[in-house]
């Protein structure tokens, strides 16, 4: 494989080989390890830029005989960690660095913030790399792999950096095989392979995993695929995989063939299904736009995608999008014309692309609405195959006619023959048009003079009214056929016109739907024309600001690239075949709504620019109109005091000394958490606060938390805390948010109830209830109480400016849990404070210092 130059710099760019893993654990680095000593069997210069071996003795043995780069030691916090030395390994400039756990963060002070950009910058000095990753840390993965194992990933790498691997090998490994290496201790310490196995290893999980790892290195292998046959313009289909394409008309029967062919997508995993709609200019069967936006919502909802076409040759149009997108399997209705339209205009769309299908299966669906069409729609466009078949019919017909009717002679009289003709003549209209009716109309003229007027077998004209007749079925034929061809090309305009309005209705309904307009609008544009690729570019860079591109069948030698102006800056340029006039009038239209979509996005960034501005604004204005009295409040309380406490004037009995100095601490101790929430508060929405997870056992937490409310009166009752697990939060913050719910609850409690604290297990999360017996809280108000600056129409300023509950949700949500509401039993309010539980997380995404480390293999 050739390699690209590195822009600006002349030095061929290095490969990249990734070592992609179903979960960990099941044998990256050891891989990675093992090719690295195949390499330098054959000569090549291979240092080791970072390894994680995690105790593993069967990788730390691989590690004998490789050069090792000294790793550099960086602090952090008062912790020292070690990390890979960018600068040492390119300026060693081996031939292959091995890079192991690509998407780990770097610990802050380097020159860049994650370890895939020092393996880009290792790769544009021309450095082959090799390295490894799991498939839980692909950022388009990050949300299934969650949703699967219930465990968020904190490191992620960007797909496109993995895509762009000159290699990628799946390392797999079947779930009861990596367990067993797991309970040998292959994988964790023993103490952490119960939990391990119990948790994000199970059986489900892992079987899970590996079939989202098989299936994202299959769309890499099809994409590796699709390539080549471009590149080496092979047209045929390879069926590597089953693609299912559906033909709608917007027919009744269009459920039915939907369903029918979801089923036959579902019998092989990794099946696609997708649905063309070829916009027509025949005018056959008139598509119903209400009708083909209901089969496109079955379609989305059965997991296919839609797409239009506009072709005037309904199978050519179709069979070339099937074969555009590698189908193997193309599923039509049936028709539903009746036996006599069958007859008059011939075997129809489906049995022409049965015909031409070549190495595409089709299947032709039953429906209940076959053969109940209409007749034919008179007036269609007429393809060169059928003007071809109207001069034929021209000259064949009348010579028919001519045969069967001298079989009839004596029992017909001239009017009759005539009108027969004259039948015949208007029959080749309906064919092929005008010039093949005006062929048909002489030789009827002359066959019907030679065979049917006296004297018969002559050219010759014997009565003066036969030459009236004669000359009168001249010009009745010539002007039936020109009107019947004149309602022909209007209708095939309306039909056109149509056929646009159907394709600009689905555009602008697919934009609609979508949440990131340009490229939906481009990817339309290419397929609704047939292109091979649709950039939209900067005309003042060229750089290209979207683009759509598909495998194109388009010959080199035919392409051609259209240029249309969006606005001012922009420009849209479509490569692949020669636009005709008519479609360039759709392409306007298509034009328009990208300006529009462009202007949209700008609208909405300057919108999302200010919001921010405007929230600020918002978030002022009510934390000077809350903290106006809250602030002076406990100041002038603790002024008062002390004031009095000074006074020479007054001598004060112990008991109210006493009573003085815990008036100042009370309004000092308010004054101080309520500075503090403003200030958290603040760190929290500027996305500022630091964390620093860690197994946290709530006991000691609550206990805190109890004794900073400075109450003694405060009666909390813990219930079962003893009986869950730690939790993986910032002990701190924690305390700060049991503080504030407590405190809530304690506001709102009913005269002489404790309020309770229980906490429970469930999976890998612990649910920590804060339970009062107050009046409870309205189902419409239970979002308000978590609004900053809120308290319900409460106008009594002296329990607080309403930050308590909002900083608390915030800071329970920062920590990976959640903070929401229910119903008391028997009445009151319960705090529902949910948090991961520490011990069932592996070790892997359980970060041992302030800095996550749980890419790759990380203990």
């Amino acid at each position: 494989m050739s390699r690209d130059l590195t822009p600006g710099t002349g030095v061929r760019r290095g490969q990249l080989r990734v070592y992609l893993g179903s979960a960990p654990g099941v044998g990256k680095t050891y891989r990675m390890l093992d090719e690295a000593h195949r390499r330098l069997d054959r000569g090549a210069d291979v240092v080791v830029g970072f390894i994680e071996c995690h105790g593993r003795r069967h990788t730390e043995n691989l590690l004998q005989g490789l050069e090792l780069v000294p790793r550099l030691t960086r602090g952090y916090r008062g912790t020292d960690f070690q990390e890979m030395d960018l600068d040492a390994i390119l300026a060693r400039r081996p031939q292959v660095a091995l890079v192991d756990e690509l998407a780990h963060t770097n610990i802050p002070g380097g020159r860049h913030a994650k370890r895939w950009q020092d393996v880009e910058e290792l790769l544009a000095a021309g450095i082959d790399v090799i390295t490894t990753v799991n498939v839980q840390h692909l950022e388009s993965l990050n949300d299934v792999v969650q949703k699967i194992t219930g465990i968020p990933q904190r490191e992620t790498v960007p797909d496109e950096v993995v895509r762009r691997a000159d290699q990628i090998e799946l390392v797999d490994m079947a779930p009861q095989a990596l367990r067993r290496r797991m309970a040998h201790g292959n994988v964790y310490k023993a103490e952490k392979v119960d939990a391990a196995l119990s948790n994000y290893f199970r059986v489900g999980n892992l079987t899970a995993l590996r079939e989202v790892a098989l299936l994202w290195v299959a769309g890499r292998v099809d994409e590796g695929l699709r390539d080549y046959r471009a590149t080496h313009n092979i047209d045929r289909v390879w069926e590597t995989r089953e693609r299912v394409v559906v033909a709608l008309t917007g027919g009744p029967e269009g459920e039915t063939i939907i369903r029918r062919a979801a089923r036959i997508a579902d019998r092989t995993a990794g099946g696609e299904l997708l649905a063309v709609h070829v916009t027509r200019s025949d005018g056959l069967a008139g598509a119903s736009p209400g009708a083909l936006a209901e089969q496109r919502q079955l379609v989305e909802t059965l997991g296919g995608s839609y797409h239009v076409v506009v072709g005037d040759d309904i199978p050519s149009s179709l069979l070339a999008f099937a074969r555009a997108h590698d189908a193997t399997q193309l599923v039509l209705g049936t028709s539903r014309r009746g036996r006599l339209n069958r007859f008059l205009t011939g075997p129809g769309n489906g049995q022409t692309i049965v015909d031409l299908s070549e190495d595409i299966d089709v299947h032709m669906v039953t429906h209940e609405f076959t053969g109940r069409g209409r007749l034919p729609t008179l007036g269609r466009r007429h393809s060169r195959r059928r003007t071809v078949a109207g001069y034929a019919a021209g000259l064949v017909l009348p010579v028919l006619l001519t045969m069967v009717l001298s079989q009839l002679t004596g029992t017909l009289n001239l009017t009759t023959e005539a009108l027969i003709f004259q039948l015949g003549v208007v029959a080749v209209a309906l064919l092929g048009g005008a010039t093949s009716a005006l062929l048909a109309s002489l030789v009827a003229s002359l066959l019907l003079n030679y065979y049917f007027i006296p004297p018969v077998h002559t050219f010759t004209i014997g009565e003066p009214n036969n030459v009236i007749a004669l000359v009168v079925f001249a010009v009745v034929a010539l002007t039936v056929s020109t009107v019947v061809d004149h309602a022909t090309r209007l209708t095939a305009r309306a039909a056109r016109a149509t056929a646009e309005a159907e394709t600009l209705s689905t555009l602008a309904g697919s934009v609609l739907r979508g949440a990131d307009a340009v490229p939906a609008l481009l990817d339309k544009t290419r397929t609704a024309f047939g292109m091979d690729s649709v950039a939209l570019l900067d005309r003042a860079s060229g750089e290209a600001l979207a683009r759509s591109d598909a495998d194109g069948d388009t010959p080199a030698a035919d392409r051609v690239v259209t240029e249309v102006p969006v606005g001012t800056d922009t420009l849209l340029v479509l490569a692949g075949r020669r636009l005709p006039a008519a479609d360039q009038r759709v392409l306007a239209a298509f034009t328009a709504h990208v300006a529009a979509a462009l202007e949209r996005d700008r609208l909405a960034t300057v919108a999302a620019e200010i919001e921010p501005i405007k929230a600020a604004d918002r978030m002022r204005t009510a934390l000077l109109a809350a903290v106006s009295h809250d602030l002076r409040t406990p100041l002038a309380a603790a002024m008062a005091a002390v004031g009095s406490l000074r006074s020479p004037e007054v001598e004060f009995a112990p008991e109210d000394q006493a009573e003085l100095l815990d008036m100042a601490d009370e309004s000092l101790v308010k004054l101080t958490r309520l500075v503090d929430n403003l200030l958290d508060m603040s760190r929290l929405q500027a996305g500022a606060l630091t964390l620093h997870l860690e197994p946290t056992g709530l006991d000691d937490v609550l206990r805190g938390a109890v004794d900073s409310l400075a109450r003694p009166d405060a009666a909390v009752q813990p219930l079962d805390l003893d009986t869950v697990p730690a939790v993986l939060a910032d002990p701190p913050l924690l305390e700060r948010v049991l503080a504030n719910v407590i405190t809530n609850a304690l506001r709102y409690n009913a005269p002489g109830a404790p309020v309770l604290v229980a906490a429970s297990h469930h999976q890998d999360r612990v649910e920590i209830r804060v339970i009062d017996r107050g009046p409870g809280i309205r189902p419409e108000d239970r979002d308000r109480v978590f609004v900053p600056f809120q308290r319900l129409g409460d106008t009594d300023n002296t329990t607080g400016v309403g930050l308590g509950l909002a900083l608390s949700r915030g800071l329970a949500e920062a920590m990976g849990g959640s903070l929401d509401v229910e119903d008391t039993p028997g009445g009151g309010t319960t705090m529902l404070l949910t948090l991961p539980a520490a011990a069932t997380f592996p070790a892997e995404t359980v970060p041992a210092d302030p800095v996550p480390t749980d890419g790759g293999e990380t203990e």
